[in-house]
């Protein structure tokens, strides 16, 4: 009997908590945080970006990192002619703006039609980049000289340029719009960014900011735009030395990399990390990661084009997720 009541008396005591341990004993160390710690990151991605040979050669320039709440890590390199509320004209950087007011519209289901227009093998691959500063309207830029040609034998094949897209807009009702129209529609789809149109080309016609640009790309990993369940979807290959359906790509031949809708899949089999981006001729260059947790933004405005910027973007953005500069 006395032995029964001190197991019971034993019992009762452990469930209040007593009877076990030392009441003064220090909590149990929490497990290590997986992955760099924020310092680490932020140390890895400003080294790179100040002292790697691929990022000095496109000073100067602004860079910044974070992921879908905010801005994680910044800083101008080689002076402070680029800074996050430097306006400027992004080029390239526009398409991917452009599909995600295209998605917005269809409320994420894209038809047949727009992919092949936003993939860039529609076959309307006579547009001339620069043709348009003067342009009214989409349309006007459309007709101008030959735009808006398609060739049925570029059906089907990728051909990077900006006729698709602008054949795509005429499609879709928004011919009669200026810049400020265009970008009143588009923004009135994505948001409200403060984007504004120099010429009224949707592939290439986009004035911002890295903060306004950054924000847009905030709002996609957040999922709030139909884009960010897309991205990498309906993506097509781009090299012609390694895709037999491909006519022209900006990348040079020595990689390979895939175009989605409206952005590129830097999947390259030897250098390619997955990320989806929208460089821009003259060198800006925004991205998310593969995991689509980070965002990135290069932003510069310089003859020197957008590949040049990824290739110091994919080495800023290794560091900032390995914690190790490059």
């Amino acid at each position: 009997m006395r032995t029964a009541l001190v197991t019971l008396f034993s019992l009762v005591l452990a469930a209040c908590g007593g009877g076990g341990g030392d009441p003064g004993a220090p909590a149990p160390t929490p497990a290590p945080q997986s992955g760099p710690t924020d310092a680490q990151r932020i140390a890895a991605a400003t080294s790179t970006a100040e002292n790697n040979a691929e990022c000095n050669a496109i000073r100067p320039f602004y860079w910044e990192l974070g992921d879908r709440s905010a801005k994680r890590a910044s800083g101008s390199v080689g002076g402070t002619t680029y800074t996050a509320t430097t306006a400027m004209g992004i080029a390239s950087s526009s398409k991917w703006i452009y599909s995600a007011y295209v998605l917005e519209r269809r409320a994420g289901a894209v038809t047949a039609t727009d992919v092949r227009f936003l993939s860039f093998v529609s076959g309307y691959a006579s547009f001339r980049s620069l043709s348009c500063t003067s342009a009214a309207t989409v349309d006007a830029c459309l007709n101008t000289g030959n735009n808006g040609q398609y060739t049925p034998a570029s059906d089907g094949r990728f051909d990077y340029g900006g006729g698709h897209m602008q054949r795509h807009a005429h499609d879709l009702g928004l011919g009669s719009l200026s810049n400020a129209g265009l970008a009143t529609e588009v923004q009135s789809q994505i948001g409200d960014f403060g984007f504004s149109y120099s010429e009224p080309q949707p592939a290439g016609g986009v004035f911002a900011t890295a903060d306004a640009y950054a924000a847009f790309l905030r709002k996609m990993l957040s999922g709030q735009l139909q884009i960010a369940s897309q991205l990498g979807t309906h993506a097509v290959c781009t090299n012609p030395l390694t895709c037999a359906t491909a006519d022209y790509t900006p990348i040079p031949s020595n990689e390979s990399w895939h175009y989605s809708l409206g952005h590129w899949v830097e999947d390259d089999h030897v250098v390619g990390d997955g990320a989806f981006s929208s460089a821009g001729a003259f060198g800006f260059y925004p991205w998310i990661d593969s995991s689509k947790t980070w965002y990135g933004v290069i932003a510069r405005m310089n003859l020197q084009g957008g590949y040049e910027s990824a290739r110091c973007g994919r080495l800023i953005r290794k560091a900032w997720v390995t914690g190790a500069a490059v």
